[in-house]
């Protein structure tokens, strides 16, 4: 028997082998196809993006710098969320699109429109001095305050420096106070069989510990504190407002009133939104948003690798579902 027939017996002998194996080159091939695409796919995207980031960190950091080129114009300056140094109303972002609002000399009028709970005293106190600063400096520039839903606490005494402030009838206002929350788990301890350690240079140092009974000297100075901070946040608003403020004694207790309540006591003016105070005291109803954005290259980065992210996740679990 020739070795052609010899070969051609084997194949016919074991035809389901060989079909099995070439049927795995061809799966194999075509999958090796699929994941250079996908690859293809994610450097392309990722091209894509990085020449993005290149194109928007030549744009403008400021939008309003585009808008503010026509004819005058109500800037407006957001105030919302949390007042702290790491949230869009720290006082570094609110001044900031302050400044760009006032230097504009398209500007016709500020609208701060404000809507938050309250926050850090010191930051609030930041933005508080600069809207005076501001106001010295361009004196025929006014600055409105617009409250929508809340305005209390740190807010307020932001607010409070502004010429005129607008509320609706059901905002909410007020609580000019000072509050410090704490926590005992004294009893918790020994309920659990815990022993607090605590070492500490400075006799003090660990004063107001929730792990250890509290001392009537720790709150007699911790009262001291917060009643030092309230009398500055009540000067301020006293300077701020001045004689339009009632002698209501609840004013100052940290409660909270209604926009309704709050033009009775003095402690808005009128009724109105950011609509309104634009077109019907200012006079002009074109509005230009200066609220500053975060960082711009922070943001592209930050949607950069979440878009890196999906598309190697994607890769991973399309090559794991592959034939092998």
């Amino acid at each position: 028997m020739s070795d052609k027939e010899r070969l051609g017996g084997t194949l016919h002998a074991d035809d389901g082998g060989y079909r099995d194996i070439v049927e795995r080159l061809v799966f194999a091939a075509v999958n090796e196809q699929r994941r250079a695409r996908r690859w293809s796919i994610f450097f392309k995207v990722l091209l894509a993006l990085y020449l993005l980031a290149l194109l928007m960190l030549y744009l403008p950091r400021d939008w309003s710098e585009v808008a503010a080129v026509g004819e005058k114009h109500t800037a407006l300056v957001e105030l919302s969320g949390a007042i702290t140094d790491s949230t869009e109303a720290s006082a570094d972002i609110v001044i900031g699109g302050l400044r760009d609002a006032f230097k504009d000399k398209k500007t016709a009028g500020v609208i701060l429109r404000a809507n938050s709970p309250g926050g850090s005293p010191v930051q609030s106190s930041y933005i508080y001095d600069e809207i005076h600063r501001l106001r010295e400096l361009h004196p025929d520039t006014k600055l409105y305050a617009v409250i929508t839903d809340i305005c209390a606490s740190g807010c307020y005494y932001v607010v409070s420096a502004a010429d005129e402030i607008y509320v609706n009838k059901s905002s909410i206002v007020g609580s000019i106070g000072v509050r410090m929350d704490s926590f005992g788990f004294v009893d918790t301890l020994d309920k659990l069989g815990v022993e607090r350690r605590l070492y500490t240079a400075g006799e003090s140092k660990g004063f107001l510990d929730p792990f250890l009974p509290s001392k009537d000297s720790d709150v007699e100075h911790v009262q001291k504190l917060l009643g030092s901070i309230h009398d500055h946040f009540k000067t301020s608003v006293r300077e701020g407002r001045g004689d339009k403020l009632t002698d209501d004694p609840q004013l100052f207790t940290g409660l909270v009133w209604t926009g309704e309540e709050s033009v009775e006591m003095g402690l808005v003016d009128e009724f109105g939104s950011a609509g309104y105070v634009a077109r019907e005291v200012i006079g002009v109803e074109d509005i230009v948003d200066f609220t500053r954005e975060p960082d711009l290259l922070e943001r592209i980065t930050e949607r950069i690798g979440v878009a890196m992210a999906r598309a190697m996740g994607r890769i991973m679990v399309e090559g794991a579902g592959t034939v092998k």
